[in-house]
């Protein structure tokens, strides 16, 4: 038997035994944080009303100054502002749904500016190009189908500011359809969708959007040149796919083939590069014509989570 029992631990023990922990934080009320989210989801309203109040005005003062009716694309701010937004973005709420409420709010703003509808080829693939349109149009802005490149075109060209979108490709049987942009004022290329390249994009069909040509806010960070070309070969064919993007069909009426190229300005490679190198395979160039241009494409790389409260780090400041 233990001559010495422990003496038993009283309150006040247990309190100095308790004294370095923390105690347990409380469950977070359910109620709070849903008002917190109405309070959110207000704001933002608030702020698209607001929003639109200011559209409402640039639209009055362009009707003062009589520049009213012309159109209200602007692809080289629409590249910055996407730009920013991709960059700038963190947290669990995915690009996709940032990105698409964003083109959404681009373009339905726009549309209300200055009404428009877009035109689509759905030729190489239905799906797909309904897609692209609805992801970067919304379904405020009308919606016109054609089959085949050569619609979309006529359609853009014959009305007062509508957009067209055609493959970035050549799918089977594709026609020169660029050769319609050759003229001073037949429609051109603005811009390339979708403008943030990722491969799991949820609208990743590689479009060209056509419009009349842009004289306020074009973008020409990439121009599409259009080409008619003689004596066109695999060889020509293998020597120009290092330097620039190249779409390439037959042109039955030179025996040889129509090239829509596209060639980043102030890039490595320049026109008369690519020229230099058509002729140097056997090729001969009987035209060039400047068919459009539009944004570099943005490529994403995810930021990777950060903890509730964590602040981003921002390279700029030399932040570790």
């Amino acid at each position: 038997m233990n001559e010495n029992p422990r003496p038993l631990a009283t309150p006040d023990d247990a309190s100095v035994l308790n004294a370095g922990s923390a105690p347990p934080a409380p469950a977070p009320d359910l109620a709070v944080l849903r008002s917190e989210i109405d309070r959110i989801d207000a704001a933002m309203h608030a702020l698209l009303i607001e929003r639109g109040q200011i559209i409402d005005r640039l639209v009055a003062v362009k009707r003062a100054r009589g520049a009213e009716g012309g159109s209200a694309f602007r692809p080289a701010r629409e590249a910055s502002m996407m730009r920013q937004l991709v960059d700038r973005h963190r947290g669990i709420l995915p690009l996709d749904t940032v990105e698409g409420i964003w083109r959404v709010i681009i373009s339905t703003f726009t549309y209300v500016q200055a009404p428009y509808a877009v035109h689509a080829d759905l030729a190489a693939g239905e799906a797909a190009m309904r897609d692209t349109s609805r992801f970067h149009f919304g379904f405020t802005v009308p919606f016109v189908a054609h089959m085949g490149p050569a619609g979309v075109v006529a359609a853009v060209a014959a009305s007062r500011g509508d957009l067209g979108l055609v493959p970035a490709f050549a799918p089977p049987g594709a026609s020169a359809w660029w050769t319609a942009l050759e003229g001073a004022h037949a429609p051109k290329i603005i811009a390339r969708l979708p403008f943030v390249e990722r491969a799991d994009h949820p609208a990743g069909l590689p479009v060209f959007c056509i419009a009349h040509p842009v004289t306020d806010g074009a973008v020409t960070e990439v121009e599409t040149w259009s080409l008619h070309v003689g004596g066109w070969s695999a060889q020509a064919a293998r020597a120009l796919a290092p330097l620039a993007d190249v779409i390439a069909v037959p042109d039955r009426g030179l025996d040889g083939a129509a090239l829509l190229v596209s060639i980043p300005v102030g890039g490595a490679v320049a026109l008369d590069a690519v020229l230099a190198t058509l002729r140097a395979a056997g090729a001969s160039v009987r035209a060039v014509a400047l068919v459009g241009s539009h944004a570099r494409r943005h490529t994403h790389s995810p930021h990777p989570a950060l903890p509730p409260g964590a602040a981003p780090i921002d390279a700029r400041a030399g932040n570790p």
